[in-house]
């Protein structure tokens, strides 16, 4: 059953589906995508001890993030998304769901995700200035750039040094390794993502990584998942980390290398289930990252 079938009982809750569609909850791997990262970082920043406090504010600050994040880029899109196939349903294409109405949603969970952050402490709340600025950035990259990929990825590893100053008010040099891999990673597995829309973009004008890259796009992928292996493996050295962490890398790197087995045709329905199985990366990563700090 999809949400737009859902049938409410009163009648202020019967536009809720659209609502949630718009926030794409009916699709949280970009909240599991999101989230890894953060996990990673609140796990090696406490030392496998992250409180319950901090956790329930990245936990639901992540949601929030990419909720809005989705708000504000169909906002953004909304006289482009009706000229690529899977988007051309969505709310603010079909009127399901007015342009005034998608402002006044990303506005009140940009207010909840402030008022979340102020439960951390000043630091944090100057970095989470960082994080709203590229929220809002990113959509209007693909209009300018080849490269809002780039500024997705610096957008969703910002959790990584939030993570920090939520943690210990600072921010060491090795997390820098863990925001560039988390950088290079998203760049990956977003330009799989856009591999999927590539002939409409070019058609409706809009740019992306995967355009870019053009037939050296799998290489490029690759090239990059290369590099942020090796930020963490040398996050793992400089952190003498235990072979727990080290065979969860090794998974990554098996899990990656079937990613682009599954393109190599550039298969639209291949590339988004590539896109997909990156939940799985950043899930075996943050395993090995648990198990160094509870077994170790």
């Amino acid at each position: 059953m999809s949400f737009q079938s859902l049938q409410f009982s009163n009648p202020r809750f019967q536009r809720l589906p659209y609502f949630i569609q718009l926030g794409r909850l009916d699709r949280p791997i970009g909240i599991y995508l999101l989230l890894w990262p953060a996990l990673w970082a609140l796990w090696i920043a406490s030392e496998g001890q992250p409180s319950l406090k901090n956790m329930f504010i990245f936990i639901l600050g992540v949601i929030l993030t990419r909720t809005g994040g989705c708000v504000i880029n169909d906002y953004a899109d909304r006289n482009l998304d009706g000229n690529v196939k899977r988007t051309q349903n969505r709310p603010l294409v079909t009127g399901l769901i007015s342009p005034p109405e998608a402002l006044i949603m990303a506005a009140g969970i940009a207010m909840l995700c402030f008022v979340l952050v102020l439960f951390t402490n000043f630091t944090t709340i100057i970095w989470s200035v960082g994080a709203l600025i590229l929220a809002c950035a990113y959509p209007f990259m693909k209009r300018y750039t080849y490269f809002p990929q780039v500024v997705l990825g610096a957008a969703f590893a910002w959790s990584v040094p939030m993570a920090f100053t939520a943690t210990n008010e600072t921010v060491p040099a090795f997390a820098w390794l863990i925001y560039g891999a988390t950088l290079l990673w998203t760049v990956a597995y977003d330009t799989l993502y856009a591999m999927v829309d590539r002939e409409d973009d070019l058609k409706a004008g809009i740019r992306s990584t995967a355009i870019l890259f053009g037939d050296a796009d799998l290489l490029m992928v690759a090239i990059l998942e290369l590099m942020a292996v090796l930020a963490l493996w040398l996050l793992g050295d400089q952190l003498h980390f235990s072979g727990w962490y080290f065979s969860a890398l090794a998974v990554a790197c098996v899990l990656w290398s079937w990613q682009l087995w599954l393109c190599r045709q550039r298969d639209t329905n291949r590339c988004f289930q590539a896109f997909l199985n990156n939940h799985w990366v950043g899930a075996t990563i943050f395993t090995g990252i648990f198990l160094h700090y509870s077994l170790a």
